[in-house]
């Protein structure tokens, strides 16, 4: 299947597959018998695809977090729920489209659903800030986290985005104190919270819709204090050595799964999740029931006190016999 956008080193073998599809064309109209030949580059093929997506680097796994054709938040929310109402505005100064949230179904039980959203083209992301929100986003997502809470709704966040707006603007705006009230409310929510990192999860603008109760990621998705290219930038001043500095954040999903910071990781088709957006919102749909109705089956209490616990192990680990 062809695809508008091409990633570098997915273009030797869409080569390949153009000029295997070339020859089925060639066996069609001149009614030559090449199945055996056909059947051999098949399998060739898949098992040199396999083979590649099996052993990506880090830094390629970034560019396929953020392929364009990606499914974003609205793409999941559409297929995944019933009856979505937009609820917009941060009741303060104005709406971000760089969040959406709002009200839906999941499979009958009313939830509130928030996510980053980012643009399919050049004026979709003017429009939604290429999916870096300003504080009055974030105030939006507080004010649903609150709304969800009162009404006894459970929350499930789709983080995509390679971090908050640093302009000028958002910081006159309260952008640090926007951030750290979520950080705040989500910490203390009194009811579920499931967050999937669907693309970009990038520093403390990932971080405010991450703070749940369980945290997934789809296997080529990425979740990171910084982004390579900032990293390599601030560290090397030097922002060619991004690929570099992808391996040192340890920000993919196998990395994070490792360290306890995800509770577990989505599969995606082996391409990536655009290559097959049916199969991908199946099992993230299988994947959140199986979490929904563990969260629900509890109390309340036993949720924060879990929570609680799940926050304070992040980052622990032991040197010389000892805990730091």
């Amino acid at each position: 299947m062809p695809y508008k956008y091409s990633l570098e080193f997915e273009r030797d073998y869409q080569e390949l597959e153009k000029k295997l599809n070339e020859l089925k064309d060639v066996a069609l109209k001149k009614k030559i018998d090449f199945s055996q030949e056909i059947a051999t580059l098949e399998a060739k093929l898949e098992e040199y695809k396999e083979e590649k997506y099996n052993t990506l680097k880090a830094w390629q796994k970034v560019q396929i977090a953020r392929h364009p054709e990606r499914p974003a938040t609205m793409d999941y929310i559409n297929t995944i729920f019933d009856d979505f109402i937009e609820l917009r505005g941060d009741r303060c100064y104005r709406d971000d489209p760089a969040i959406v949230g709002g009200i839906a179904r999941y499979n009958g039980v009313p939830v509130t659903v928030i996510g980053h959203q980012k643009g399919r083209d050049t004026n979709q992301n003017l429009k939604r800030n290429f999916g870096m929100p300003h504080p009055e986003g974030y105030r939006k997502a507080c004010r649903l986290f609150k709304q969800a809470e009162k009404f006894k709704r459970p929350v499930i966040c789709f983080i995509d985005t390679q971090g908050a707006y640093p302009g000028i603007e958002a910081e006159e705006r309260g952008q640090g104190w926007a951030i750290a009230q979520n950080l705040m409310q989500m910490s203390l929510l009194k009811t579920p919270i499931i967050s999937l990192v669907i693309g970009e999860g990038g520093s403390g603008g990932a971080l405010a819709l991450g703070v749940a109760d369980r945290v997934l990621m789809l296997s080529y998705a990425i979740y990171s204090v910084i982004s390579p290219e900032g990293c390599a930038s601030i560290l090397c001043k030097d922002v060619s050595r991004s690929h570099e500095m992808a391996e040192y954040l340890k920000l993919t999903a196998q990395d994070l799964q490792a360290m306890g910071v995800i509770d577990e990781i989505i599969p995606e088709p082996l391409e990536g999740a655009h290559t097959n957006l049916d199969q991908t919102y199946n099992i993230v749909k299988e994947k959140l029931q199986i979490h929904f109705n563990d969260l629900m089956s509890g109390s309340i209490d036993h949720l924060l006190e879990k929570r609680y616990r799940r926050l304070r192990k992040i980052g622990i680990f032991e040197k010389d016999g000892f805990s730091e």
